[in-house]
């Protein structure tokens, strides 16, 4: 399979890498080459911790980096059987990027977002054949998380969610389908946790070590939600 990733940050470069490891042939495009250098020296830096690990070897290094090119011109991506954009979350921005896609791809390629909470149905009114979009959501860090939200607009055809399913289980990963609404399953659960916590500082109970150690030393979290949020990133959540 062919796959189009869109945006090399850090949710995008992960995507490419459980791509790439599921032996699929991987385009990682980003307009900033400074941006898709980092992706591809950090990748390498993952894979060369994975080995003195001993989670990989060295012949599965060098088969997932040959699965990925690495490119700066969303024409590149045309032969791609799945495309999946992993930019900045701004609605407007992801509609002009999937509108001028569609111009370049096939029409039997899977266009999806691994938007984190925008509407799917809205992206998908960016494109001509609106039945090709699907949200595909993974978590961070990617090939770490094994959830995936897939999440079909309404205008979303049974075959591509039958085949964005499919893919994704193929790729070693468990499978959530959720409805087109804000936030999906985990965000939308997600948001209270957070909104709680920031309550409770701000009502002077506790600092924001004290509410992480007790969440994770008492509620059995792997992360507090100061914590968390710092990793997510506020700024791109």
């Amino acid at each position: 399979m062919n796959v189009g990733i869109i945006g090399s940050g850090t949710m995008g470069s992960g995507i490419a890498q459980v791509a790439a490891t599921a032996d699929c042939t991987v385009k990682l495009y980003d307009t900033n080459q400074e941006a898709l250098g980092k992706a591809k020296s950090a990748l390498e830096k993952i894979l060369l911790r994975l080995i003195e690990k001993g989670r990989i070897n060295t012949e599965e290094k060098n088969r997932i980096q040959s699965n990925i090119s690495y490119v700066d011109n969303l024409k590149d991506l045309s032969d791609s059987d799945l495309t999946i954009e992993a930019i900045v979350e701004n609605l407007n921005i992801k509609k002009k990027v999937f509108s001028e896609l569609e111009t370049y791809v096939s029409d039997d390629c899977i266009i999806a977002s691994n938007t984190s909470s925008l509407s799917i149905a809205s992206i998908a009114a960016s494109l001509e054949r609106p039945e090709r979009c699907v949200g595909i959501h993974f978590f961070n860090p990617a090939p770490l998380m094994k959830l995936v939200e897939v999440i079909p607009a309404i205008q979303t055809s049974k075959e591509v969610l039958d085949k964005s399913v499919k893919t994704i289980k193929d790729w070693k990963k468990v499978v959530a389908v959720a409805k087109d609404t804000p936030g999906f399953i985990v965000n939308r659960v997600a948001r209270p946790f957070y909104g709680e916590a920031l309550r409770v500082y701000e009502e002077g109970i506790a600092d924001f070590a004290t509410i992480d150690a007790a969440m994770k030393s008492v509620g059995g979290f792997r992360m507090g939600p100061f914590e968390l949020m710092d990793f997510i990133g506020n700024d791109v959540n």
